[in-house]
């Protein structure tokens, strides 16, 4: 080939180049960003800023810095975990933005009231997709009693990293305040409740009523009005999670879920005085598909209750102590009808704690519990370790009655430990009138926490069967099923 043709060749090579470089730059776009203008007036999304002492990146265990601004995206990690969601439009200014409580003039010092802030922040973040409210770090914020209301747009995130704390006792509760309940999240779908912070519920001057149990002179319990603010409460809500934070000192239930249906709770902490009276660690009632997993729950009352209109609620690896255990019920008050079903409870530890797993029921009430799993389950000090008490009541004027709710298909699986010998740690006290019908009990070893004498069980019209032998041995159980349960409309549930 001579000269020229190679020079025609290397042409056309450099040509093809250069066009095909066109096509590729042609192809780059260009974002605009719009940023969330806070209510302060100054331009730009409300941004994270560290405070004096902040660990950052150094403390591996602390959520990365959130922001909306281009120039620092949000973290990538799991919502679940990290509690900062990831903007799946970074180009929109509606998704995927943080809304942080002192960009809408709260103080955070602990005394000033903060609630118009919250108030005015929840506003924003519900009207935003993915967003997050933000409850910064080192900051106390006081706020008054408060319905967070939806619908939002899905994917909100209410993350508190410092503390939010309720008024101290009722003293300091407003007159025009609900004394019922605290923090309420209500019409709410896909929100999540998460963060490396501390929800404070100043409950030790409400648990000092004379009207709680045992507080009035010499240990009486005075009559009257006793309304005290449950902390959390999430009603007729759906897709729900609660993660990582630590939720204390509740006058009443610490958090609370009514009407609800797609709950997880994990990895919580819940605390109160092994004294303070009626503080729930978690009650449910009327609630569907809930998991609970993870958490530690130490207070005055039961660790976990289950209350009527519940199913397929599992409860795994969690530990209780001190607390009343971990409960169905009370069911049945009043006579109504409660229906609870599919309910499990699995790797759990009990320990110092009144009682160990328990299904408790009001003489007179109607429906059925059935389904019932407690598997798996380490005892240590407890007393009353397994209890199905029929005859549950707050006084001693509850009269026997004809009806009960039916308690069908509960089985105590591999549950070893040691149980306080001031009651026998068997205890199953079904109703004179509509027995416990296909209770099995398997693998079930419960001794003496001090002293060697093994109390017997105590049962009373309970039919079930023993898969293994137990310690202590349980020879009351009745083989087979009885003749009849009652009137079956009592106790049928759809």
């Amino acid at each position: 080939m001579d000269s020229r043709k190679w020079i025609l060749f290397i042409g056309i090579i450099a040509i093809f180049l250069l066009q095909n470089s066109s096509d590729v730059e042609g192809r780059h776009h260009i974002h605009s960003h719009k940023k969330h203008k806070s209510n302060n007036g100054n331009a730009g999304s409300p941004v994270y800023a560290p405070s004096p002492g902040d660990p950052g990146s150094d403390n591996p265990d602390y959520p990365p810095p959130i922001s909306s601004d281009p120039s620092n995206p949000p973290y990538s990690g799991d919502p679940g975990n990290s509690g900062t969601p990831v903007s799946p439009d970074p180009g929109n200014s509606t998704t995927g933005c943080t809304f942080n409580v002192m960009d809408f003039g709260a103080v955070g010092d602990g005394s000033t009231d903060d609630t118009a802030a919250f108030r005015d922040a929840w506003k924003e973040a519900c009207q935003a997709e993915s967003s997050v409210l933000l409850v910064p770090e080192n900051y106390v914020f006081l706020i008054t009693s408060t319905i967070f209301s939806g619908p939002c747009k899905p994917g909100l995130v209410f993350q508190v990293d410092g503390v939010l704390m309720a008024p101290n006792g009722p003293d300091c509760w407003p007159k025009g305040d609900s004394p019922q309940q605290w923090l309420v999240f209500y019409r709410l779908n896909d929100m999540t409740l998460t963060g490396t912070g501390t929800i404070e519920g100043n409950g030790e001057k409400w648990w000092s009523l004379p009207c709680k149990p045992h507080m009035g002179p010499h240990g009486s319990t005075l009559p009257g009005p006793c309304d005290s603010p449950a902390l959390i409460r999430f009603f007729m809500s759906s897709n729900l999670m609660v993660t990582n934070l630590r939720i204390q000192n509740s006058p009443k239930f610490h958090v609370k879920f009514d009407g609800c249906e797609g709950v997880i709770i994990d990895r919580v902490s819940v605390s109160s005085p092994k004294l303070s009276p009626n503080t729930d660690g978690i009650h449910v009632e009327n609630t569907k598909s809930v998991g609970i997993y993870n958490s530690v729950i130490a207070n005055g009352d039961d660790c976990i209750s289950i209350g009527p209109g519940c199913s397929n609620v599992d409860i795994e690896s969690v530990t209780c102590g001190p607390s009343h255990g971990i409960s169905i019920g009370s069911l049945g008050v009043h006579n109504s009808r409660a229906c609870v079903s599919n309910i499990t409870v699995r790797n759990a530890i009990i320990k110092d704690s009144d009682n160990g797993v328990r299904i408790k029921t009001w003489q007179g009430g109607a429906g059925s519990v059935t389904g019932i799993y407690f598997e798996d389950i380490q005892m240590d000090n407890v007393r009353n370790c397994i209890i199905i008490d029929q005859y549950y009541c707050l006084s001693k004027a509850c009269r026997n009655q004809t009806s009960a709710v039916y308690l069908s298909d509960v089985s105590f699986r591999n549950i070893k430990g040691t149980y306080d010998v001031r009651s026998p740690p068997i205890h199953f006290a079904c109703s004179d009138t509509v027995a416990c019908t296909n209770i099995t009990m398997s693998e079930v070893e419960l001794l003496p926490f001090e002293g060697i004498l093994v109390d017997d069980p105590f049962c009373w019209n309970a039919y079930g069967i023993q898969e293994t032998l137990t310690i202590p041995p349980i020879d009351c159980l009745l083989d087979g099923m009885p003749e009849t349960v009652g009137e079956s409309n009592l106790y049928a549930c759809n």
